[in-house]
């Protein structure tokens, strides 16, 4: 079950390659995120040292947050990966001129998982070409719609 997408990458990204990651949270933030309180579209996917972080992704916390805990609503989250997808990622990262973009967070057997694509960037005319093609594959089922 979905929580929240981001379609905004795929918008900006060809994605080539999905992983599900699991993400390393606080209780604060899963009470938060179980209420829908998450934005994914800012967020980035960086690797550091091996291991690869969720930046950006904003989970507002609740009104009723426990007075010991300071929220930090935009922390740097790690994600929880294999090691052979790391080193995979790793590599088409740093070589290849791919980045990783989070697509979608959502619940996986009662855990909150974040799923990942292995993007490249869209050029401003390849969005143009996307957006004329969607146009017309909704003119296409409208006129079909009308002969029947």
């Amino acid at each position: 079950m979905s929580i929240v997408q981001n379609k905004k990458a795929f918008h900006d990204y060809f994605i080539e390659e999905k992983y599900e990651a699991g993400i390393v949270l606080e209780g604060w933030e899963v009470k938060a995120i179980r209420a829908g309180r998450v934005n994914i579209k800012q967020a980035y996917v960086i690797v550091q040292h091996g291991e690869i972080y969720l930046i950006g992704c904003h989970i507002t916390p609740l009104g009723a947050a426990s007075t010991h805990v300071r929220p930090d609503a935009t922390r740097t989250r790690k994600l929880l990966l294999h090691g052979a997808q790391i080193a995979k990622l790793v590599g088409k990262v740093e070589r290849a001129g791919y980045t990783l973009v989070p697509l979608d967070m959502h619940y996986t057997r009662g855990r909150i998982k974040v799923e990942i694509g292995l993007a490249k960037g869209k050029k401003l005319y390849d969005k143009r070409e996307a957006e004329k093609e969607r146009d017309w594959q909704r003119e296409k089922a409208r006129i079909l719609r009308n002969t029947r």
